[in-house]
């Protein structure tokens, strides 16, 4: 069975399909980044337009990659949410029309699961339980995965995402969107870092982050110097640090906790270097990223979920359109 996986939550145009082992066939994303830039953050409508022009291109192309025709593709999973109700509707829409008139079944996918089993894509020896730390621009949530694939909850953002810091505090300092891998750039080299910055709650009993008093507490240092290139190297190595710090710091205390060695970290975030340089120095736990390919939101993910579904439960022919933008994991 080919599975075709549709992407458009936000402002990532992506198609994958897989096969029937989860195989990834061929996978094609299209950033949406400048067009939004100049504005330094997503226009939903701008989203929902420029994925609208390019689904149909993208996906003559991704056929043609997988050397297959449509009538190939035997089932479709799309993204129901959380995200962008116009990028759903647009992709939803998508998903529905080609499954009516296929007459195939379609599957609903929630955006962050398909985050959360990304990394089985390629880590063919990693299975349930597993703590999962999902870091991305809208999302900084931390859960155990048990041996059954039952996601709970155990702690998110209480104010802004860590990506969303990185982005407001990127502007401030005049650089590029989105701003965590401007400030990634920016911290390469760096070797006398003369700032200091707070590790928010990471002391606290609770798994909850908040990094909006790191933000203003960031901001507020950069009002009170020189914008030179020194200084916005300095400050984006420390605010890097201090992000990377408070998400390991987190997911240790939930993997001593729950006596779970595996730790799987997804979501844009997860392709940060530096993030993955000191997740990976750890002894004494396994971890687990994505391939840098499969970090961003794309639709090898959607696809791969559509196929652990598949697996799991029987799936119904159904055409309704119903995102949720809300979904929860």
């Amino acid at each position: 069975m080919n599975i075709l996986g549709i992407e458009s939550s936000c402002d990532d145009t992506g198609l994958a399909i897989v096969d029937s082992s989860g195989h990834v066939l061929a996978h094609v994303t299209s950033s949406q980044h400048e067009i939004h830039a100049k504005y330094g953050g997503i226009v939903p409508e701008l989203a929902s337009r420029d994925h609208v022009k390019k689904f149909i291109p993208l996906l003559d192309f991704l056929l043609s990659k997988a050397d297959m025709k449509i009538d190939e593709i035997e089932m479709i999973a799309f993204t129901n949410g959380p995200g962008l109700l116009g990028p759903l509707l647009a992709g939803a829409s998508l998903a529905k029309a080609l499954g009516w008139s296929r007459n195939i079944p379609t599957i609903e996918v929630n955006h962050l699961e398909a985050h959360v089993y990304s990394p089985m894509i390629t880590e063919n020896n990693l299975k349930p339980p597993f703590i999962s730390l999902l870091v991305s621009g809208g999302h900084t949530l931390l859960s155990v995965v048990d041996k059954n694939s039952v996601i709970k909850n155990l702690g998110t953002t209480l104010d802004d995402s860590a990506g969303e810091c990185f982005d407001k505090v990127a502007r401030k300092l005049g650089l590029g969107y989105p701003g965590g891998p401007e400030i990634a750039r920016r911290s390469e080299g760096v070797k006398n870092n003369k700032f200091s910055f707070p590790r928010p709650m990471i002391n606290s009993d609770s798994y909850d982050f908040s990094f909006s008093g790191l933000k203003t507490h960031v901001i507020n240092a950069i009002q009170k110097i020189e914008l030179s290139d020194e200084n916005i190297n300095n400050i984006s190595f420390e605010l890097q640090d201090a992000i990377v710090e408070t998400l390991i710091s987190k997911s240790l205390k939930a993997s001593q906790d729950y006596k779970i060695e595996n730790i799987v970290i997804t979501g844009g975030v997860s392709a940060n270097k530096r993030l993955r340089e000191k997740f990976s120095a750890l002894s004494n736990s396994n971890v687990f990223f994505p391939d840098v390919r499969y970090s961003t939101d794309n639709g090898a993910m959607i696809a791969y979920a559509g196929f652990l579904k598949s697996q799991s439960s029987s799936i119904e022919i159904n055409f309704k359109i119903k995102p949720n933008p809300s979904l929860s994991l």
